[in-house]
This record gives C-alpha cells, structure tokens and sequence, in this order.
C-alpha cells in the first residue's frame, strides 16, 4: 500500500515533458502517447486538447530566468529536458481531447511506484469535472480489453461500454473497448458523480486541498483557447 502522499492537480506544462514522457513511456510502454518531449509540447498548446498533471507538493514558484545570447539559444534546447531543482515531481497526467460535444480522455498515466492511491481516480475527476464546466455532453475512450481495473474505475463514473476497436492496440493487436458516459451534465449523472467525489476527497483527504485554485486554472486556460478557437 502506497503511503498517503500530498499533490496538487495543475495544468501541464513545458518544463514536465522530460517526466511526462518518462509516466507515458512507463505507464504505456507498447502504446505510448508521446514519441518525445517535443511531441509532448506541441500536444499540450494544441488549442482542442487539455493536459493536467498531478505534481508532488506545492508548485515551486516561478523564477527570472537569466537572458540567454542568441548564439548559446541555438544549442540551448539541446539540454532542455534535464531535471532542474526547481522541478517539481510529477507522479500523473491525463488527456482530453474536446470535440464540439464530447469530451475524448487520451491517457491517464501514473508512476508504477504511486498506483493504488488514488491519483489516476483524481485525474479522472479533475477531467470529468472540466468537461462538465465547459458545456460537454459526453465522455469517451478507449481501454485495453484486458484492463478490467481500469474499466472498473470507469464503469463506477458511469462509463459503458458502446463498442469495440478490433486490432487496436499495435503492440499486441489487442482489441479496444470504447466506453462512453450518459450526458454529463444530466442531474442524475452529477448526483452520483458528486457522491463519488465527496467518497474520494474524504479517503483521500490529506492528498490534496479542497479547494485547488491549480484546478481553476486549468478551466480558465482551457475556457480561453476554446473562446479564441470558435472567434
């Protein structure tokens, strides 16, 4: 059993693609998401997806970074992705995809060491919950056939299985099994997804506040590329 261990949910950023992509690697190792930090990055500013990560601790804060000369600029990204002590450890991510009346999750990933503590079940709140706020009707992915731990998780938010993807998986040629939700803003989906909540923030009460302005955060960015994406 994983010891009780405090994280905060945030946006994605740039400088968590060198870890990112290690979850991803880690988490996923015949279908990985992401085939390098640059694929990471381009995938977190893509104006219909939104990435949050589930970071150990507080955020550091940010610092003044010191101006770099052009011509030391053209090798500087070269060590991009080294860990820097102003870093904070991720332990997750997710992905959601927002199409114009559903909401499509590409991965939850979470470090082998810290599974079972109810991260990727926090995850997946935290991207229920900003579907929900931006008008989505529905949720939807895919899961491994043979994953009945995961479908567990999604069958108890109300997810069901609509389908299959034969061959899907490219490492094994395992099927897909997609699995959608009723309308996530019904009023019955909400009473019972409330109640999961309030379960999930009481057994995991020291793992992360309340009220997480990180999570107000992610809507607001999410809100705003939407906004400018439909101008």
């Amino acid at each position: 059993m994983v010891e009780e261990v405090h994280y905060i949910i945030r946006p994605a950023r740039d400088r968590d693609a060198r870890q990112v992509v290690e979850i991803d690697r880690e988490a996923f190792a015949g279908n990985c998401l992401f085939r390098s930090p640059n694929s990471y990055r381009r995938e977190i500013h893509n104006s219909t997806a939104c990435y949050i990560v589930a970071g150990m601790g507080e955020e550091p804060e940010e610092t003044e970074q010191p101006r770099v000369p052009w011509y030391k600029r053209l090798f500087h990204n070269r060590n991009s992705d080294e860990p820097s002590n102003n870093d904070q450890y991720i332990l997750g991510f997710a992905g959601l995809w927002i199409m114009p009346d559903e909401g499509h999750i590409t991965s939850i990933g979470v470090r082998n060491d810290y599974r079972h503590a109810g991260i990727g079940e926090r995850l997946l709140i935290s991207l229920i919950d900003l579907a929900a706020e931006l008008g989505l009707g529905i949720m939807t992915l895919e899961v491994r056939a043979s994953n009945k731990t995961a479908q567990a998780l999604y069958r108890k938010y109300g997810f069901r299985v609509i389908g299959k993807r034969r061959h899907y998986y490219s490492d094994n040629g395992e099927d897909a099994l997609i699995m959608s939700t009723p309308s996530i803003t019904s009023a019955s989906f909400q009473s019972h997804f409330q109640q999961l909540k309030e379960s999930h923030n009481q057994r995991r009460n020291s793992s992360f506040p309340a009220a997480c302005p990180q999570e107000a955060a992610v809507l607001h960015q999410t809100k705003e590329r939407r906004t400018d994406r439909v101008a």
